[in-house]
């Protein structure tokens, strides 16, 4: 640690054990000074705009696929596609036809996750206040027939920040997945890597398909027909004949998905200059964030992410349906890669919006962020599954006291939780459906 940075926490310290030696502004600036000096040790100079989120109109600032550069006329389209439950007509029930959309298991009310251990589309029914209603239709569909995945729905929130998605990286042409091409398997999902787009993009562009939705000219009919336009503007540069397909799709909801950014929470308001964004509690918890608690070293970033996997013992999914507990999914990056070192070792996620969808890990396995952050500050595994000898060296004992504990879980769910993230919903869908699901039960808990 630099002196400057080192005697700025000490003051602070001995302003916090000595209250009536420092004024209440004083000590304020001091943790403001203190925690501008550990972000600038964090990024080795960077400073604090190594941590800001661009606008989300701001296209040139925001990180994008060169091969899929984001237009406003792409994140237009994008934004309906992603919610338009008229696109759902790949359905294993005739029941669920245009019931369900990608925003099914990506809502902003959940932080554009589920809400749910296990996102259901295809199968599923009800919404509730955030998405935690939303449960399987076993009246009509039989359990083998409902889309689900056998990990915890990944947040959609910030993944400009990631070139390979989903937990174990697979989905991407690019990045960390150069190299992996043997594992590109033909008709599956994973070959749409061999399009060359990053993360985003293929994951965009497979998810249709794996999850039953369908963008053909031919379902554009009556009040859909307002996509031909749409998609004509998205992309003119292609034959009217070429414009429409699950490609081009994909590629206008991954430009949407890129602008998901929680630009508006505290912690983004405090590294542009408002000192008074964010409580004192939730400075106190950036400094143990960025020092003693060492979370930096895999969280960090616009995003507090990273492109990099870590096994740290956390169980499986066991709530849900369809769960095969010797999944290769349960294997982390090794399930996809086969590669040994890679086995149980599960990527970085973003941190942005967690307190959204009360369920955390790979597995789902944690119900608070308080609960995941004492479970790294006592680094005892609790899957028996994971060898020891595949364990991060960084899971180890951080020994944060518990008020410690308390101000760092007040910064993650606080400080980095964007209040306003129905900004990023459509007022409608050409469709005229409800969204982002259309099911009865959903009307009903949506007002629609």
């Amino acid at each position: 640690m630099q002196p400057t940075s080192f005697t700025l926490i000490v003051f602070v310290l001995i302003c916090l054990l000595t209250i009536s030696a420092c004024t209440e502004s004083s000590e304020t600036n001091a943790v403001d000074d203190a925690l501008i000096a550990m972000l600038d040790e964090s990024t080795n100079g960077a400073g604090l705009s190594h941590y800001i989120l661009p606008n989300s109109d701001d296209y040139n600032a925001i990180p994008q696929d060169p091969q899929n550069p984001i237009t406003a006329e792409k994140v237009t389209l994008g934004r309906l596609l992603f919610h338009e439950t008229g696109i759902a007509v790949s359905s294993k029930n005739a029941s669920g036809t245009g019931t369900y959309s990608c925003a099914s298991c990506h809502h902003a009310q959940g932080g554009f996750q589920a809400c749910k251990p296990q996102g259901i589309g295809d199968g599923g029914m009800g919404f509730g206040l955030t998405g935690e209603g939303r449960i399987p239709n076993l009246s009509v569909y039989d359990e083998a027939d409902l889309d689900v995945q056998p990990l915890r729905t990944p947040s959609a929130l910030n993944i400009a920040y990631q070139t390979n998605v989903l937990w174990n990286g697979q989905f991407g042409g690019t990045g960390v997945n150069i190299g992996t091409e043997s594992q590109w398997t033909e008709d599956t999902p994973i070959a749409t890597n061999h399009l060359g787009y990053e993360g985003t993009e293929i994951q965009a562009i497979a998810g249709l398909g794996v999850h039953r939705l369908v963008v053909h000219d031919s379902i554009f009919v009556g009040d859909k027909a307002a996509y031909i336009d749409l998609f004509a503007a998205a992309f003119p540069e292609l034959a009217a004949n070429e414009r429409i397909n699950a490609e081009t799709a994909g590629l206008a909801i991954a430009a949407y998905e890129r602008t998901l950014l929680a630009n508006q929470s505290p912690f983004q308001q405090w590294l542009k200059g408002n000192t008074e964004a964010m409580t004192r509690s939730q400075k106190l918890g950036a400094l143990l964030f960025f020092g003693k608690g060492n979370c930096d070293n895999c969280h960090n970033g616009p995003a507090l992410n990273a492109m990099e996997f870590y096994a740290l013992g956390m169980n499986d999914l066991s709530e849900g349906h369809n769960i095969d507990p010797d999944a290769a999914a349960h294997k982390g990056r090794g399930g996809f890669t086969n590669n040994a070192a890679d086995m149980y070792k599960f990527k970085v996620p973003q941190l942005y919006n967690l307190k959204d969808s009360p369920f955390y890990g790979h597995g789902a396995s944690f119900r608070s962020v308080e609960e995941v952050i004492k479970y790294k500050n006592e680094a005892i595994a609790e899957n028996a599954n994971v060898p020891a000898s595949q364990l991060a060296d960084a899971f180890k004992s951080l020994y944060l006291s518990e008020a410690e504990v308390s101000h760092i879980t007040n910064f993650i769910e606080n400080a980095l939780h964007d209040p306003e993230l129905t900004r990023y919903i459509p007022e409608s869908v050409p469709s005229g459906n409800c969204f982002p699901n259309n099911d009865l039960i959903s009307k009903e808990d949506l007002g629609c």
